[in-house]
């Protein structure tokens, strides 16, 4: 009894729970389950296993540039689409394409539109996509329905015109002026300390000098101040009341300080016993001849021989003065000297053919130096004979009036009738071989004998003039500039080579048959002849080359010429 009921009991219980279910799924159905039955009564749209929708599937355009232009001949279809679209590109040269397509997969729609960029009606007027970037511009239309992606297709905004160029430049003169800026004021306040500290310590140095070096001399602003250009300048300078009286250089004084005033610019020159330079000394340019430290005694002998009385002459080099400094550890030996521009009558001779007048004028100013050096002059100051020992055209310098002025007095020797003694000097040196007398060579000369020096020197003037008539022009031609012997010897020849050729083969240069029909050169060769004679007293001496040659110039009516025989120019 018991059993049976409680049997009864549980079905009851049953039945009452069962119907409390069903009347909630039906009383509770989700809008999406009506949905669907409303969505299945209108389209056959597919519906997965579990119940759940799937996306709907559309019908749409697709074509791709350029058969966009004409969808009605270029029209293609897709079919089971998702979303239908389309769009216009620009690229970064402004060339627009149009394309239409659709989605077809889920994964897709990221890539072309949002979920809520979605338009049922096709129109233009929906959601748009639109997007700049680094390869050009873009706007893409989505909607969804079939062949909703018909129509126009949606609008870029106006292309801005703009220059790449212009647009990068203030960036890029940001950039200059951030960098620039600081380095131009670092290295200006660099160079403003530098300038500051050089200046204080020059200061320092000059007060030094003048409180502690007795010997420091500075001549003051009237005498320092140049007047015009040139050794003119110069000339007039040591001629005044701060030279020694001599007429031969500045006072021992001044000379001693020279090499402080003096800025050396550039070398002009190199050879065996040192180098000369273009210096600066105030404001005036002059040779600034360096020996080196073992031609101490050439430095000494040239000094000397500068340093006599009334060895100032229009056809000497001017002397300035001499000092001795050290550079660079190096005890260097000063000899300061006139300095024209052009150089020695070796260098103007290469690059340069000369007139007739030309050469009277060279030849006689030679004569006038040579005159002036081996005449003695008498008086209370007077001045000894004096013979070069080294003439040869690199020893002769040409000015800028086409003068010449004889230098380089390192072997030079003097004499003097009163004590009747030759001063030879201590140097070492030897003349030049090539420009070597006959009786030089052969060792038969005696230095014993001061007139046989001045021979010597005479020699040497027969074959300057020789090179300088090779270069003079007659009838339209001149020869090209040759050394003397250049024909018999080598370019450097040794002693006994010369001594071979001038003492036992007795050559002498070889004059050219054009000269012949020249007056002047005519002349010339003729005189040369007599200067350099195998027999030294058969040589004319200075004097009576100078007046030989005044005689020719005469002849010329374009050479005016002074009574004491200079040349005027």
């Amino acid at each position: 009894m018991v059993l049976a009921r409680g049997l009864v009991f549980f079905v009851l219980t049953l039945n009452i729970c069962k119907g409390d279910l069903d009347g909630k799924l039906l009383d509770e159905m989700d809008d999406n389950d009506m949905e669907i039955e409303s969505v299945q009564e209108n389209r056959n749209f597919p519906i997965h296993a579990n119940g759940i929708l799937a996306h709907p599937r559309y019908k749409c355009y697709s074509c791709e540039p350029p058969d966009c232009a004409d969808t009605a001949i270029h029209a293609h279809y897709c079919q089971n689409a998702i979303q239908c679209w389309k769009s216009r590109t620009r690229d970064p040269e402004g060339n627009e394409n149009v394309q239409r397509g659709c989605t077809t997969e889920h994964e897709q729609l990221p890539l072309y539109c949002s979920q809520n960029q979605k338009s049922s009606t096709g129109d233009s007027g929906g959601p748009k996509k639109r997007h700049v970037s680094s390869t050009g511009m873009y706007n893409i239309e989505c909607c969804t329905g079939d062949y909703c992606n018909n129509g126009s297709f949606p609008e870029l905004p106006p292309m801005r015109v703009s220059n790449t160029e212009q647009d990068a430049d203030p960036f890029a003169l940001k950039m200059a002026a951030a960098i620039l800026i600081p380095f131009g004021t670092v290295v200006l306040l660099a160079v403003t300390v530098i300038y500051w500290m050089r200046r204080a310590h020059k200061k320092r140095m000059s007060a030094c000098r003048t409180k502690y070096d007795a010997e420091t001399y500075y001549t003051n602003d009237d005498v320092l101040r140049a007047t015009s250009a040139g050794d003119s300048t110069l000339r007039e300078y040591l001629q005044h009341s701060v030279t020694s009286g001599s007429g031969s250089g500045l006072p021992l004084l001044i000379q001693r300080t020279l090499a402080k005033q003096v800025s050396l610019c550039e070398c002009i020159g190199r050879g065996r016993y040192g180098e000369v330079w273009r210096g600066i000394w105030h404001g005036e340019s002059v040779a600034v001849k360096i020996f080196f430290s073992r031609d101490e005694d050439s430095w000494k002998r040239e000094t000397e021989i500068y340093g006599t009385v009334l060895l100032r002459h229009e056809n000497i080099l001017g002397y300035v003065g001499s000092d001795m400094t050290s550079r660079n550890s190096c005890t260097q030996l000063w000899l300061i000297t006139h300095y024209y521009p052009q150089g020695s009558l070796f260098d103007y001779l290469n690059r340069t053919a000369i007139s007739t007048h030309q050469m009277i004028t060279i030849c006689l100013s030679i004569a006038n130096g040579m005159v002036h050096l081996h005449t003695e002059i008498f008086g209370t100051e007077g001045k000894p004979a004096i013979a070069h020992r080294d003439l040869k055209t690199k020893n002769i310098l040409i000015r800028a009036n086409g003068t010449c002025v004889i230098a380089d007095f390192g072997l030079a020797v003097m004499h003097s009738q009163t004590t009747n003694k030759i001063d030879i000097g201590n140097t070492a040196r030897v003349g030049t071989k090539r420009y070597m007398a006959p009786e030089v060579l052969d060792e038969s000369i005696s230095m014993e004998c001061f007139d046989a020096l001045r021979k010597a020197d005479i020699y040497a003037i027969g074959l300057i003039f020789w090179e300088v008539c090779r270069r003079t022009i007659s009838c339209g031609i001149a020869e090209e500039y040759k050394v003397p012997y250049f024909d018999y010897v080598s370019s450097d020849p040794s002693f006994e080579e010369m001594r071979k050729v001038v003492c036992v083969d007795n050559y002498r240069p070889s004059v050219q048959n054009r000269w012949t029909s020249d007056p002047f050169l005519a002349s010339m060769s003729k005189l040369m002849r007599e200067c350099w004679h195998m027999n030294p007293n058969v040589r004319l001496p200075a004097l009576r080359i100078k007046k030989t040659l005044l005689k020719l110039a005469s002849s010329d009516e374009t050479i005016k010429i002074t009574p004491d025989g200079e040349v005027v120019v």
